[in-house]
């Protein structure tokens, strides 16, 4: 435990073990202990479904076991910080996420289960739900980074490219999700274009907030909440992201000031999306420190003890 050490990775760690499901508990201890990364992965697997897909809650705006592609996608993320993106595990998801693909080839938000389990009122149910960028853009990135090579990736691949080239309006987590899929993108070239236009798009549609001490005046999307924005920091998540080069030094520096400032009492970052339930937004708290964390140091910014960084995990080739 932390004791009397006031720094944020200290204060951070005291939150995550007062709060914390299994799985955040055993991330933290991944990334900022010096924790194995067997634990982590071992937590994953009581999310994992027999479909090959991934439920229970993992993403803590959808409760229930129905495997769902928000769920992968969370999945997923976790596995490539490990280096575990492959083998039969990724092999049985890609067959699952071939079932469940919208006629398209690509993935829905959230698909109908047979029975309604609750979950985020801004994640609706419908009977047949269109493919989205925002579930398909990160699953595919994430796999390409990792040289996955399935025919699942192919229709869904073009999906991306198709959307993301034709992008004339958007919104924050869309461009995320953008973001996600082009900085795993195998085609470079085309992934360096595309991130140009994009970067044109969100600066003119003010679609992050550069300055947040003038954040009020910057528009919140339809469907989120009072306060709902996002800043450079939320889409250059590492300096290597092609969205870095959509902000300035300058912009960057006041987008992390920000995010270090954001560290609350108790030693949490907040979430902005809508509290829509108690054990959502309590679970969910623990994941935005974890990645709050990780941005803040990949960016070069102060955090307190542990270990500085992790080597990049090996990537099959």
């Amino acid at each position: 435990m932390p004791g009397d050490d006031a720094s944020p990775l200290a204060r951070a760690e005291r939150f995550v073990w007062l709060t914390a499901r299994v799985l955040e508990q055993r991330r933290f201890a991944y990334h900022f202990l010096g924790g194995a990364a067997d634990p982590v992965d071992a937590a994953l697997g009581p999310y994992l479904n027999p479909d090959g897909g991934y439920g229970h809650a993992l993403d803590p705006d959808l409760r229930g076991p129905d495997s769902q592609p928000l769920h992968t996608a969370h999945a997923l993320r976790i596995l490539d910080t490990l280096g575990r993106c492959a083998g039969q595990r990724i092999e049985r998801l890609c067959r699952h996420l071939t079932q469940v693909s919208t006629p398209d080839g690509a993935l829905p938000v959230l698909r109908p289960g047979p029975r309604d389990y609750p979950g985020a009122p801004y994640h609706p149910v419908v009977d047949d739900p269109p493919s989205e960028l925002l579930t398909t853009g990160p699953v595919v990135g994430v796999l390409h980074r990792n040289r996955v090579w399935h025919a699942w990736l192919f229709r869904a691949t073009d999906y991306c490219w198709d959307r993301i080239e034709t992008l004339r309006h958007s919104h924050p987590y869309e461009i995320q999700a953008a973001v996600e899929f082009l900085d795993g993108a195998p085609d470079r070239s085309r992934a360096q274009a595309a991130a140009d236009r994009l970067g044109r798009l969100v600066r003119e549609a003010r679609l992050v907030v550069l300055d947040p001490e003038k954040r009020d005046g910057y528009p919140v999307a339809s469907g989120y909440a009072p306060g709902e924005r996002l800043f450079p920091h939320d889409l250059a998540r590492r300096p290597e992201s092609l969205a870095r080069g959509w902000f300035t030094d300058e912009e960057l520096a006041r987008s992390l000031d920000f995010l270090a400032a954001e560290q609350q009492e108790d030693g949490g970052w907040p979430v902005r999306r809508r509290a829509w339930a108690p054990g959502s937004s309590l679970e969910r708290r623990p994941i935005a420190t974890i990645e709050a964390l990780l941005t803040l140091r990949a960016h070069g910014r102060p955090i307190g003890a542990g270990p500085v960084s992790r080597p990049a995990p090996v990537r099959p080739r």
